[in-house]
């Protein structure tokens, strides 16, 4: 039996119901939405589900609990009713705390009225917010490559075109890299350091020159600091990790709180920049996300002054693990800050990286083919925020693996 069509997207049906339309949805979806795949993080993370007792190194989030001064921060805001709207930007005494790091770490004038700062719904929010602002379609901006897996996906959401810039073999996104892509619609330039996938760390020597190359081309330069915090000693600089903030406030700075205090479910990020930008940010805000999460954001103001070295110290340790079983085997960059290392398939093996990562699988070892966060498959992210014995074991099978 044939069923009439409807131009609609409405079918009728044999139900029991004859005159009640099936709405069939697939027609209505945008070719926005068409456009963006899903994560392929969240397929496996469907596919450890099905595993008996995996070893999970799959996942970018620490396993140590949320601060006791922050959680306790933010249920006393639930309990003194603290749980309305905030204004747009966020709360004033957060925004006062962000600019006071600002100014610490990289002399930013917190009195200066053409800098502003804005409290967002994770980094990602912010990131969302500040891409609607800036790319019209046809506008271009550059990213990495590997990338953060949201990365790709801001070219359909706007309309825009991101172009890829090349990292390989070491994973550093330098101005000598940047400056081939740059071109008459380009609008910005997004650097991440500390990275996800790589873990790796840029050298202030090498931000400095992003950001002069990006100042002289009439580039806004984003820089995407959720890591910030998470930098292991050996890739500080003036006891810092280093960041394209300390020279100039004419760029967007984004950081978050989530990865450095175990917090990610609670989506708390922030924005800095020129005010005039911010403004336009908190205006789309306003009718989006309308504001971040009363309660966490004063739970989060708690985590200003606490010190998380201890927990960071404690990654280096399992980073120095994973290099030390790994780079005799492979080709491993090193892995200054976060909390991921993305590591070679060797071409002997002849697999690709997303082969590799079956295999792993079958191994209980769960970890992320390459292609993941990339043009190319030819690697596999390891995330080391996992268990030590759960990370030494899961070693083992990967360096197994790896040697064939």
């Amino acid at each position: 039996m044939t069923l009439p069509s409807d131009p609609r997207g409405l079918v009728a049906t044999d139900s029991p119901h004859p005159r009640r339309p099936t709405l069939v949805v697939d027609p209505l979806i945008s070719d926005r939405a068409r456009a963006i795949d899903s994560s392929g993080i969240r397929r496996v993370f469907d596919l450890a589900a099905t595993l008996e007792n995996p070893i999970n190194l799959s996942i970018g989030q620490p396993n140590f609990p949320v601060p006791e001064a922050i959680k306790r921060a933010a249920i006393e805001a639930i309990e003194h009713d603290r749980n309305g709207y905030t204004p747009t930007q966020g709360i004033a005494p957060l925004n006062a705390a962000i600019r006071q790091r600002l100014h610490d770490r990289a002399g930013w004038r917190i009195d200066d009225p053409s800098i502003a700062t804005t409290v967002t719904s994770g980094t990602s929010g912010g990131l969302v917010l500040a891409v609607m602002v800036l790319l019209d379609p046809g506008d271009e901006i550059v990213v990495p490559d590997p990338y953060f897996v949201m990365y790709p996906s801001l070219g359909p959401l706007t309309g825009s075109r991101v172009v890829t810039c090349s990292t390989y073999p070491d994973f550093r996104m330098t101005a000598e890299r940047i400056e081939p892509l740059l071109g008459p619609r380009t609008k910005a330039v997004l650097l991440n350091s500390p990275s996800n996938p790589c873990g790796v760390v840029l050298r202030e020597a090498e931000i400095r020159d992003v950001v002069e190359l990006c100042r002289d081309r009439g580039v806004l330069l984003i820089s995407d600091e959720i890591y910030d915090e998470f930098v292991f000693d050996d890739a500080l600089e003036h006891g810092v990790c280093p960041t394209p903030s300390r020279f100039g406030e004419d760029m967007l700075v984004l950081g978050g709180f989530g990865k450095t205090y175990a917090c990610t479910g609670w989506r708390m990020g922030f924005a800095a920049g020129p005010a005039a930008l911010i403004a336009e940010m908190n205006k789309l805000q306003q009718y989006t996300y309308v504001c971040a999460p009363t309660p966490a954001q004063y739970g989060v103001l708690a985590s200003f002054g606490l010190s998380m070295r201890p927990q960071v110290e404690a990654f280096g340790r399992r980073r120095d693990l994973v290099l030390e079983a790994l780079q005799p085997i492979t080709t491993v960059a090193r892995p200054g800050g976060a909390f991921y290392a993305f590591v070679e398939v060797p071409p002997h093996l002849g697999l690709s990286g997303t082969e590799f990562c079956e295999q792993a699988i079958a191994n209980r070892v769960l970890v992320i083919p390459g292609r993941v966060f990339s043009h190319r498959d030819t690697h596999f992210r390891l995330s080391f925020a996992a268990a030590e014995s759960d990370l030494r074991e899961g070693l083992e099978i990967l360096s197994r693996l790896l040697r064939g």
